[in-house]
C-alpha cells in the first residue's frame, strides 16, 4: 500500500510496504518533512518540503518517491 501526499504543487508517495522505518528520511530532511508514524515514514509536514530529494537518495529500500525527483 502507498501513501500519497500532496500539496502546493508537491508530491510524495510512500510505499508502506518497502518502508523498514529506519527513520533515514527523518534525520536527512532539513526541513523536518518526515516523521515515524506507527514505525512508518509519514510525511505530515509536506508544505515544508523544499524539494531537494534527499530524502529519496537516501532510503535504502526505495520507498519514497517524490514528484521532482
Amino acid at each position: 500500500m502507498a501513501v500519497e501526499e500532496f500539496k502546493d504543487g508537491v508530491t510524495i508517495r510512500i510505499d508502506c510496504e518497502k518502508c523498514d522505518g529506519c527513520g533515514d528520511c527523518v534525520e536527512i530532511c532539513p526541513t523536518e518533512v518526515y516523521k515515524l508514524v506507527e514505525s512508518r515514514a509519514a510525511a505530515p509536514n509536506i508544505g515544508e518540503c523544499i524539494e531537494c530529494c534527499a530524502c529519496v537518495e537516501v532510503c535504502p529500500e526505495g520507498a519514497i518517491e517524490h514528484d521532482a525527483c
